[in-house]
């Protein structure tokens, strides 16, 4: 069995951030999105990964290398556009060959992996096997409706008039059959190749698709919004360490990872936090859900329910609460002060916040 993996769109949703940053390398918990996925495959047992490619092909190279280090060989295969997730099966077909495969989208966070579901497909076999989740705003996904038997009877691409609450979750699972069905298929009203459409391809023709609904944890990290909420559930199971410098004057209190070479003085850190290798927090609070990577530094500030990438800075700012802050970003006081802030900034950014 192998797996293809989905890394190639624009992630318009987490801009400025995804202006200089591929979407699925934002990180959760200090490591990115991307790498939880690939870890969930490996442990499924499954190592022959393709990993779709477009505009970030390079710094995804980068990131995942050959895949030894998450015990997979890695097959980069480009998309010149993203023009849906069955023309990415499509323009795999020489990687995939006539083997089952499972298809990940890369920016999906699935709690607990894959393993259940890959050993349910490869007991039961069918033609396709898809997950579903119940969501309270369907129109932004595919969407799954079940006959009376609990057997998928029909799927939509983002209807807006969904006629259930059953969502599809990124992960999807297929025997060689798909080949024939994202072949048969012709582009949506937005110009994509739906997946929604090949799965309803196969059904039309009697061949069979099962389904497992999901009530574990599940998100698409597409959105700011998400992105914090996926944070703050994988901080939930972080295991504490300190492997930095914390002086007697600071406060520890619950689950708090301190990185390596990190320098805590003067501060109080409520769990679950993480602070990476070699940051410098004085004087400071850091609170719970929340991520501060590598080489930061935090001075007279607050901030909690957040994620800071690395090398950003910030100085003497009151509250900061619910953002994300990329890369090299300096954050310092200006008047007048708001009762708290909310960011969404970009990589090198620069910002003047009240003191």
């Amino acid at each position: 069995m192998k797996a293809l993996v989905l890394s190639g769109g624009a992630g318009t949703r987490l801009r400025p951030i995804t202006h200089t940053s591929a979407k699925q390398l934002v990180p959760v918990a200090n490591k990115p999105v991307l790498f939880y996925g690939l870890e969930s495959i490996a442990a499924a047992g499954i190592t022959d990964v393709g990993i779709i490619v477009g505009d970030t092909a390079e710094e995804i190279r980068t990131a995942v290398g050959d895949g030894s280090r998450f015990g997979i060989t890695v097959t980069y295969i480009p998309q010149h556009a993203p023009l849906g997730l069955a023309h990415a099966v499509l323009i795999a077909r020489e990687f995939l060959g006539e083997d089952d495969f499972v298809m990940y989208l890369g920016d999906n966070f699935v709690v607990g992996g894959i393993t259940d579901l890959v050993d349910e497909f490869r007991a039961a076999r069918p033609d396709a096997q898809i997950l579903l989740t119940k969501v309270p705003d369907p129109r932004s996904f595919g969407v799954a409706e079940l006959d009376t038997d609990g057997r998928v009877a029909r799927l939509e691409e983002k209807p807006s008039h969904p006629k259930s609450d059953l969502a599809l979750v990124g992960v999807y699972l297929f025997t060689p059959a798909v080949h024939e069905a994202v072949r048969a298929i012709a582009p949506s009203a937005r110009g994509e190749l739906e997946i929604t459409h090949a799965l309803q391809w196969l059904i039309d023709r009697r061949l069979r698709v099962s389904s497992t609904v999901i009530s574990g944890y599940w998100k698409d990290t597409g959105n700011v919004e998400d992105m914090l909420e996926v944070n703050r559930s994988v901080l939930e199971l972080l295991a504490p360490a300190h492997e930095g410098s914390v002086d007697d004057a600071t406060e520890i209190i619950g689950r708090v990872r301190i990185g390596l070479g990190a320098t805590v003085r003067g501060s109080r850190i409520v769990g679950p936090a993480i602070i990476g290798p070699r940051t410098v927090v004085e004087n400071s609070y850091i609170g719970p859900s929340t991520s501060i990577a590598e080489n930061c530094r935090v001075t007279d500030s607050e901030i909690e329910y957040s994620i800071v990438l690395s090398g950003s800075s910030l100085h003497g700012v009151g509250r900061i609460e619910a953002s994300l802050i990329g890369r090299d970003v300096e954050i310092t006081p200006a008047p007048p002060t708001p009762a708290a802030h909310r960011l969404v900034l970009g990589d090198h950014s620069k910002v003047q916040i009240s003191a």
